[in-house]
């Protein structure tokens, strides 16, 4: 039967991912949150945005992330003078000898790569942080009116300092909303840092060993899109987004005071997606209430555009995210 294959296929799934939580483990210590933000996102399909202080092993992370995935991994450090071309690819002239025409030919950028670290996303001007934006959207490149497919499967996963906002862009919401996640990368235990500095202080350089293919985690990714949830769960996931946009006679009095611009329908499609995918690496075979709420940080702090009484009052995203997962009961929105 189609359920009897899914839960096999379920359970390969769980088995797998407990693998490469093993092989991440090697050479990144603690932040298990971090970690299993990053492979929700990564099955789900959906995009990154870290951010955490320097030091934090984001970049270690991601690059660990493709190893283990063995996927093609390509690092781009954004700087004030990086151009869109530096990231998409350009076009040059190439002259055929026999025949002697001169043609154009198109050069891949670092952004044809199945895992693309951004690093520092928010250090290039905005036009060049806009050369991401149909790569992100459209898995392609348009260059020369030539549309240019990108290697499947495909993943942004940009990091960003919270500190030091000298010299730097801020993203647009539009960019913005095209991460799934907003991962927020913290310090680590005293016993974690002590792990660390003995790791990294002595002769030996941990190797993630490669345990997924591109086409495994395309299959489990469509596998997670099967993972049943049930209606009253969907209209909860729409009433969370739905209670952060001010003007429309949904949000809550303190939503309407300390926020400008809500949340949009994406997030309503990857809270549920990201519960899906919860679910599937718990080797569970539906989505549960408490995944959509496991993920509604990441999913909803980048969305939600707090104004200035938010700011004289020291209320940031993540506090109201808390303040909607209290005042949004599962019968509430059952009913709605």
């Amino acid at each position: 039967m189609p359920e009897e294959d899914d839960a096999r296929a379920i359970a390969r799934l769980n088995e797998s991912f407990t693998h490469l939580r093993r092989e991440l483990g090697k050479a990144v210590v603690g932040q298990q949150l971090v970690v299993e933000q990053l492979l929700i996102a990564l099955l789900a399909g959906g995009h990154c945005l870290l951010v955490g202080v320097p030091g934090l092993a984001k970049t270690l992370l991601v690059r660990t992330l493709a190893e283990a995935l063995s996927l093609r991994f390509s690092r781009i450090q954004f700087t004030p003078d990086l151009m869109p071309t530096d990231i998409t690819g350009t076009e040059v002239i190439q002259h055929d000898r026999e025949t002697g025409d001169r043609l154009f030919r198109f050069l891949p950028g670092p952004v044809f790569a199945n895992v693309v670290l951004a690093d520092e996303i928010n250090r290039t001007p905005p036009k060049t942080q806009a050369a991401l934006l149909e790569a992100m959207q459209e898995r392609q490149v348009t260059a020369g009116g030539q549309r240019h497919a990108l290697p499947q499967p495909f993943f942004v996963l940009a990091t960003q300092n919270p500190i030091e906002q000298e010299g730097t862009y801020p993203l647009p919401e539009a960019q913005l909303d095209r991460f799934m996640f907003e991962v927020q990368v913290d310090y680590p235990t005293e016993e974690e840092e002590l792990a660390i500095v003995k790791q990294t202080t002595c002769d030996f350089t941990p190797r993630a060993t490669a345990t997924l293919a591109a086409d495994q985690i395309e299959q489990f990714g469509r596998l997670v899109r099967r993972v049943p949830v049930a209606e009253h769960l969907v209209r909860y996931a729409l009433r969370l987004a739905r209670t952060t946009r001010v003007g429309r006679g949904e949000a809550t009095d303190w939503m309407t005071k300390y926020v400008t611009w809500g949340a949009g329908p994406r997030a309503s499609q990857y809270l549920v997606l990201a519960a899906k995918a919860r679910a599937a690496l718990d080797g569970r075979l539906f989505a549960s209430l408490d995944d959509i709420r496991a993920v509604a940080h990441p999913v909803l702090r980048h969305r939600i555009i707090t104004n200035f009484n938010a700011e004289a009052d020291g209320v940031t995203p993540d506090v109201l995210v808390d303040r909607l997962l209290e005042t949004t009961p599962i019968d509430r929105a059952a009913s709605a």
